[in-house]
């Protein structure tokens, strides 16, 4: 038995909760997999986990086995990097999940420069707005934008996205431009909706008006609403509705006169933050810390942090 590949199975048992999962994320057989953690139990004379047919639990000694062997895996991933100068450089499998306009817009076109500094890294990016669980699909870390519900993950707030209402030349062709935000909520105008993940809904935006004299929430009605950010953008563009944008996914449609800003000289919305998460019993490797690093310097150029936390 492979004392590093039974701990590492067994690891991926606790986190993904079956023992298919973790065979699938390994790269192994479920079989293999399966007989790695009996011989790691056998060798320890303990039990580790309970298994039944439709799931697996953690026993007691397991899980205080589980802390230990996290920061052993996570020690052994760190002196691999450090054996000599060659090796320095982090390296190794890192997966992650962006939304997709920021893979698209602001990630992904900087890479190249991500990976002249560390070429040893191998990125997994997922470009999605879905929820993911961090656990049992093995992610790394995800980037998200909004606050974050699930108070489990650990959290680094990387950007405040400035966001904007627009619409297109041929929607306000067709439904005319609205003097005031309410006339979204009562008139015969529309909105593209994104319904996010976490929810299923389309959230309403807070307005305050610029004197400081009144804030209101806005929803507005749909014809279209849609669960990814770049299908959002270019039902907007198609004149499907009004569009709440950060300002990175607008600008260049502003500049080609795709877009029109509305309420701009009176009224500004509440920023969205954006924040990189991950699992709290994950090791923060190497190769993760300069990933999170890289993320919130490109977000510090493009949209920094307006009110940082305490």
């Amino acid at each position: 038995m492979d004392r590093f590949d039974a701990m590492q199975a067994f690891a991926r048992v606790v986190e993904a909760g079956s023992f298919t999962k973790a065979a699938e994320t390994l790269h192994m057989s479920k079989t293999s997999v399966t007989q790695l953690v009996q011989q790691l139990e056998a060798r320890l004379r303990v039990k580790l986990l309970n298994r039944t047919t439709r799931k697996v639990n953690v026993t007691a000694d397991g899980a205080a086995y589980y802390e230990r062997v996290v920061r052993l895996l996570g020690d052994m991933d760190d002196a691999e990097t450090s054996l000599s100068d060659a090796s320095a450089l982090p390296r190794g499998r890192l997966r992650v999940d962006v939304p997709s306009p920021l893979a698209r817009l602001i990630l992904v076109p900087a890479l190249p420069a991500f990976h002249a500094r560390y070429p040893d890294i191998q990125l997994d990016m997922g470009v999605s707005d879905r929820m993911v669980d961090l656990i049992g699909e093995n992610v790394d870390c995800v980037v998200r934008g909004g606050e974050l519900t699930d108070q489990s993950l650990m959290a680094r707030r990387v950007g405040d996205l400035q966001l904007g209402i627009y619409a297109a030349p041929s929607y306000l062709e067709r439904a005319g431009a609205p003097s005031h935000p309410r006339e979204l909520e009562n008139s015969h105008h529309r909105v593209v909706a994104f319904h996010w993940p976490r929810t299923g809904k389309a959230l309403p935006y807070t307005l305050h008006r610029l004197d400081g004299g009144e804030s209101l929430q806005v929803q507005g009605r749909y014809v279209l609403a849609v669960d990814d950010g770049n299908a959002y953008l270019a039902a907007g563009l198609a004149g499907l509705g009004v569009l709440w944008l950060p300002h990175y996914m607008s600008e260049a449609h502003l500049s080609r006169g795709e877009l029109v800003p509305l309420f701009d000289k009176d009224w500004q919305l509440d920023p969205m933050p954006i924040y990189i998460a991950f699992p709290p019993n994950r090791h923060v490797s190497a190769k993760l810390r300069v990933f999170i690093d890289w993320v919130a310097a490109l977000m510090a150029q493009r949209a920094p942090v307006q009110h940082p936390p305490p």
